[in-house]
């Protein structure tokens, strides 16, 4: 068996890195802004953002940030949810003047969130268990 040099592995998964991040982003690879814009187009249809497609009961620091959001903005989250689901059921789309004004890829969770992700990792650093895995004795 040959041995590769010792920093093989490191260039390898640079590189890795570097075309997994071109894939991505819609900035550099085309194929990637093609997709966000039918991705966009799709949310325009419903009113939605698409933060309101992350699930609170499928990932509990999603829940654990959206309860640190302002109370506004969780009610203007449900609003969304639920006038998409009603135009789904009733097979219709939003106008198309109210289309044109939505904003699908304007983020409102994803700061939360990464500070929620950032306190687990700080907690789990420290050897504490996350909060919702805690008992009362």
């Amino acid at each position: 068996r040959k041995e590769s040099p010792p920093g093989a592995a490191a260039a390898m998964s640079s590189m890795m890195s570097a075309l997994s991040n071109w894939l991505v982003n819609p900035r550099r690879n085309p194929l990637a802004r093609i997709h966000m814009h039918a991705v966009s187009a799709r949310l325009r249809k419903y009113g939605l953002r698409y933060d309101d497609l992350y699930d609170p009961y499928f990932d509990l620091d999603i829940k654990e940030a959206l309860g640190r959001l302002p109370r506004e903005v969780v009610d203007a989250r449900i609003q969304r949810l639920k006038r998409s689901m009603d135009l789904s059921m009733k097979h219709q789309y939003l106008p198309e003047d109210l289309q044109a004004v939505q904003t699908p890829f304007r983020s409102y969770l994803s700061d939360m969130l990464a500070l929620v992700k950032k306190e687990n990792a700080e907690r789990e650093a420290l050897g504490a268990l996350p909060l919702y895995q805690r008992t009362i004795p």
